[in-house]
């Protein structure tokens, strides 16, 4: 039998840029003054916040494509109303914005909005189908989910993996950002020895005030114990000093080189602002281009240019 998957993991293979971002609509206007700084075709993931509608979500998939970069909608399954909810929503960023790829989560609300109690109820309401979705994002938690069991989080995650490639989709998981490198590392050796080959995109945490990211951490329930924060370079005692992610970055690396993990990257949470963020980011990667190359099997484009935004 023709392994659609495969194929289509391929063809996302082919273009897969090194890093991601992640925005909300109201950040939008932030894209437009770093756009001289991101690389042409960079994929920008687009926050399904509860305070707005689904035409400023299409309208900030709108503002992505206009400046060049690629779309990327996530849909929030707990926030859904009802199938024709979704449905008017994806028909409507097609129509505007033709984004290769959506990604689908879970979604924050206790109590869901309308049909959908998670992202696996979501994919198997035939979503994918209806709307012909072929590349598609699901989240990993290397640190856990404050609300979510870790035996019930790596089962949904095989299920959801199993099932988008019966559907012949091309698969990224992007985890949510952390300060633990070590977790991380060991997440990824777990996700391989479960068979779970799919690229990876580790969470990164742009440069940002203390106490902004701590703030972050809290309301997304990532581990900040006082030794973690120490390995990423936190001190609470100075809750303005801001903060990079140098060490994380570093460390990640150097724990993930030489492990055959298949394609490990990026993704920027630019908590302290894009403009900031993509800087250090198009820096770091420079520096660190060799190790990148080795851990993306070596399908990335080459350094990243380093361009100074103007300010629009």
């Amino acid at each position: 039998m023709h392994d659609l998957h495969r194929d289509a993991q391929e063809r996302w293979a082919a273009k897969r840029p090194l890093y991601t971002l992640e925005i909300t609509g109201k950040d939008i206007a932030q894209i437009k003054s770093a756009r001289e700084g991101i690389r042409a075709g960079t994929p920008i993931n687009i926050a399904f916040l509860g305070n707005e509608t689904h035409q400023q979500r299409i309208e900030a998939a709108r503002i992505i494509r206009d400046c060049g970069f690629e779309p990327v909608p996530i849909i929030s399954s707990r926030r859904i109303r009802s199938r024709e909810d979704l449905d008017d929503l994806i028909a409507g960023l097609i129509r505007a914005t033709h984004p290769r790829r959506f990604m689908f989560v879970g979604g924050d609300p206790a109590v869901p909005a309308g049909p959908y109690v998670d992202s696996l109820s979501l994919l198997g309401s035939g979503v994918l189908q209806r709307h012909a979705i072929r590349h598609v994002g699901i989240v990993g938690y290397p640190e856990g989910h404050p609300k979510i069991e870790n035996d019930r989080l790596w089962d949904a995650l095989r299920w959801k993996i199993a099932f988008l490639k019966d559907a012949g989709c091309s698969i990224e998981i992007t985890t949510q950002f952390g300060f633990d490198a070590s977790a991380i590392v060991d997440w990824i050796a777990k996700l391989r020895t479960f068979g779970i080959d799919v690229p990876v995109r580790v969470g990164v945490p742009g440069p940002a005030d203390v106490g902004k990211l701590t703030r972050f951490a809290r309301q997304f329930g990532v581990v900040t114990s006082a030794a973690v924060l120490r390995q990423y370079g936190l001190s609470l005692t100075n809750l303005l000093h801001r903060a990079g992610p140098e060490r994380f970055a570093d460390r990640l690396i150097d724990g993930l080189e030489g492990r055959q993990f298949g394609p490990v990257l990026f993704h920027l949470y630019p908590f302290g602002g894009i403009l900031d963020s993509v800087r250090w980011m198009t820096g770091f990667l420079t520096q660190r281009h060799a190790a990148m190359d080795a851990l993306t099997d070596g399908d990335i484009d080459g350094p990243p240019s380093i361009a100074t935004p103007s300010i629009g």
